[in-house]
């Protein structure tokens, strides 16, 4: 197969130096709601978390941002995955949100903590009974049997729910993540390969610096 004459021009628009509010999470915020509106992003919410193990091996996976708040990118995992244990030895983060149909690109870099169990609490109840009981049974990234093995703890754990007619609550592995950036790029596609990309860096004092960075 010949990938080399695969190409696509970008065309959908711009992004200038002097257009760019002073506060990048104003501008992600925009940036997101217009990939929400977007027939054509099936997952728009979507983003890739880049980690580093204790001895220094990157790894990368998707996960759904779920909620935006006081500066932090907030998403929920098992705490005991690959990604939870890595994030316990090294909080160091990279987040990349691609929205190819606007031809556009985030990435973020920064520092991730736990948020509290009673907020994690609260948005484990707010997920639907079905993907509370996946969460309570997976053991995330752990080798498993097989598919049976999956289904019948998933089952197992229904009938335990139905049962005592109570809800799952959410188990202790369980929780989600603030990641507080200190980069963040935004990347805008251009014709031949001229990208837009607009980096904005945490100073000491809490205010951004804005650069433009060649394509």
């Amino acid at each position: 197969m010949d990938l080399s004459g695969i190409r696509k021009e970008y065309t959908r628009g711009g992004l200038n130096r002097r257009d760019v509010p002073p506060d990048p999470l104003i501008l992600f915020e925009q940036w997101l709601a217009t990939a929400v509106g977007a027939q054509e992003i099936t997952e728009p919410t979507a983003m890739a978390v880049g980690t580093v193990s204790a001895d220094c091996r990157p790894s990368i996976r998707t996960v759904l941002l779920k909620e935006l708040r006081d500066g932090q990118f907030v998403f929920f995992t098992h705490y005991e995955s690959r990604k939870g244990r890595q994030l316990a030895a090294n909080p160091q983060v990279a987040l990349s949100f691609l929205w190819y149909p606007l031809e556009r690109q985030v990435h973020i870099e920064g520092t991730a903590e736990r948020i509290s169990p009673e907020e994690s609490d609260a948005y484990f109840r707010s997920r639907p009974p079905g993907s509370r009981i996946g969460a309570a049974v997976s053991p995330q990234s752990r080798p498993i049997p097989g598919r049976a093995w999956l289904a019948e703890a998933y089952e197992t754990k229904l009938a335990e729910a139905e049962s005592s007619d109570t809800p799952v609550e959410r188990p202790e592995h369980w929780g989600g993540v603030a990641v507080t950036p200190v980069r963040i790029e935004f990347w805008q596609g251009r014709e031949n390969r001229l990208h837009d990309r607009i980096l904005y860096t945490r100073q000491d004092d809490g205010s951004w610096r804005i650069e433009r960075l060649a394509p």
